[in-house]
This record gives structure tokens, C-alpha cells and sequence, in this order.
């Protein structure tokens, strides 16, 4: 079974900075690529930024230029370094990872609320 804690999630003021982490752990195969989605209420989930296992990455438009996303696969672990957040960017923001097999796994999500 294959388990992904996010954490780094909270309240912040606009034009502030969070830094978001995802850990996996458990029965891993082995890992492609990793990705963090958003999902408002009553909306699509919508992909945030991802990296594959060559560095490759990702990004919405929305998200350019002030979002980063790295990995550390040695650890199983894929961050998302979020500045000049805006409140647009209040959402739930879940961890993914995709094996090899191109089996998908989600994390629980975390909050981040922008306060204008």
C-alpha cells in the first residue's frame, strides 16, 4: 500500500510564500513522475505544476514564475515552493505520483487559504 503525506498547508496573507511537501512511502513502485493538483469547491481538479523522473516540469499558466517544483527521489519526496501567492490561489492542493506502470496515487490534500 502506498501512503503520501502532504504537509505545509495554511494561512497566509497575499504576496506571502508557502512551501508545500509530499513524502511517499510503502509498497512503491518505481516512480515517473510527481505532481501537485488543485480542486476548488464544486470545480475540476486541475493540475498545479509536475516533474518527471528526468527533471522535466510542468506548469499552469496561472502559476508561472512564481510556483517551483523540485523532488528529492531519493526520499520519495516532491515539494512545491509557492510565492507571491494571490487569493486566487485558495484551493486544496493534493500530492500525485505516477509509477512506471502509470498507476496513479493521491494524497489527502492540504489547505491553502491567500487572504486578501
Amino acid at each position: 500500500q502506498v501512503q503520501l503525506v502532504e504537509s505545509g498547508g495554511g494561512l497566509v496573507q497575499a504576496g506571502g510564500s508557502l512551501r508545500l511537501s509530499c513524502a511517499a512511502s510503502g509498497n512503491i513502485f518505481s516512480i515517473n513522475a510527481m505532481g501537485w493538483y488543485r480542486q476548488a469547491p464544486g470545480k475540476q481538479r486541475e493540475l498545479v505544476a509536475a516533474i518527471t523522473s528526468g527533471g522535466s516540469t510542468n506548469y499552469a499558466d496561472s502559476v508561472k514564475g512564481r510556483f517551483t517544483i523540485s523532488r528529492d527521489s531519493a526520499k520519495n519526496t516532491v515539494y512545491l515552493q509557492m510565492n507571491s501567492l494571490k487569493p486566487e490561489d485558495t484551493d486544496v492542493y493534493y500530492c500525485n505520483i505516477v509509477d512506471v506502470r502509470r498507476v496513479n496515487y493521491w494524497g489527502k490534500g492540504t489547505l491553502v487559504t491567500v487572504s486578501s
